[in-house]
């Protein structure tokens, strides 16, 4: 990554853990830390894993039409991509799975990512829905839940709404008709675009048409986000066990709204491990709810850790297996090379 990239990151985090830490008293936070009946967690890291599982068959299903691939085989590389995101900044990961996917099964690269881009509308679009599903819970709250100075969560369900159904309304257009997609393509490519890198735009372009073929069909697109539905309440489902392990019950529709709050906040960009930008959302959510800061910042920290570390430990572990050299990963390798992020 280039540097200005990595320390922009890094001072968004180092914002938003001081807007964290500012009011938090240090001896009570680590008295609930040390309160919390940590095994517990361990059926929260299994459904956790449940959902990796689903994630890997929902990205077997998005590739069908390019390249069948047994959810099996795309399990190790799913886990890898998760891994390289909580290691590098700006999503490196997603790279790293498209790149391992083309040397290991002969995807094109421009079709994976356009099944990963598709991956990351749906997830932005289901954290929306448990945002809306709580709206009226939240009008019943004493308070707006205020992420910065005038920020609200309503603020983040509005401007995410843009970008998530727009982006889904456009991908969803360009499956249907590729044809014209394409034609468009061209026309923009011919006036923006130097004649010498043309025809590489427009092979990009139909492999990135072949990642979206999955969507032409509503069925298949109903059955992407219906996936994604089960996918982030296994996630959830996590966050209730980790709460278990704490001494403060909400309700499992209130968890399904910090899982939504925090998840589109993590698309801002951050210090690797999405610092900050994942604790702050959270521990405002149960602020709302009553729960006190210092509690409410121990369980979130804790349930941070614990969706961090196990699928970074398996992700690491399938790279030390595959062999991957790290330092290639931040550059986006050639269609035709590869090798470049393998021994």
């Amino acid at each position: 990554m280039k540097k200005w990239q990595f320390w922009l990151g890094v001072a968004i985090s180092a914002f938003f853990l001081y807007l964290v830490l500012k009011d938090i008293e240090f001896a009570v936070l680590w008295q609930e830390t040390l309160k919390a009946n940590y095994w517990l967690i361990l059926p929260g890291v299994a459904a956790y894993f449940v959902g990796l599982w689903v994630r890997a068959w929902r990205w077997h299903y998005l590739l069908r039409p390019v390249k069948a691939v047994s959810t099996k085989a795309m399990f190790p590389i799913v886990a890898m991509g998760y891994a390289g995101n909580n290691i590098f900044p700006a999503r490196a990961g997603e790279v790293l799975r498209a790149v391992v996917l083309k040397t290991k099964e002969g995807v094109p690269i421009s079709a994976s990512l356009a099944t990963i881009i598709v991956e990351r509308v749906y997830d932005g679009v289901v954290m929306l829905a448990f945002i809306f599903v709580n709206l009226a819970e939240l009008s019943r709250l004493t308070e707006d839940i205020v992420l910065f100075r005038d920020f609200t969560i309503q603020d983040v369900a509005l401007w995410g709404s843009v970008l998530f159904f727009g982006v889904l309304v456009v991908f969803l257009a360009a499956a249907m008709m590729p044809k014209f997609t394409l034609k468009v393509v061209r026309w923009l490519a011919e006036r923006l675009v130097p004649e010498r890198f043309r025809q590489k735009v427009m092979d990009i372009a139909v492999r990135f048409l072949d990642g979206l073929a999955s969507l032409s069909s509503p069925v298949e697109a109903l059955m992407v986000f219906l996936t994604s539905v089960v996918i982030w309440l296994l996630e959830t489902v996590k966050y209730w066990f980790v709460m278990h392990a704490f001494r403060f019950v909400i309700s499992f529709f209130a968890l399904m709204l910090m899982n939504g709050v925090v998840n589109l906040a993590t698309t801002i960009p951050s210090a690797p491990g999405y610092l900050g930008t994942f604790d702050l959302p959270g521990i405002k959510v149960l602020g709302a709810y009553g729960i006190p800061a210092e509690l409410a910042a121990s369980y979130t920290f804790v349930l941070h850790f614990a969706l961090w570390f196990p699928v970074t430990a398996v992700g690491l572990y399938y790279m030390w297996r595959e062999g991957i050299k790290w330092q290639k990963v931040t550059t986006l390798p050639d269609e035709n090379d590869s090798q470049v992020v393998l021994e």
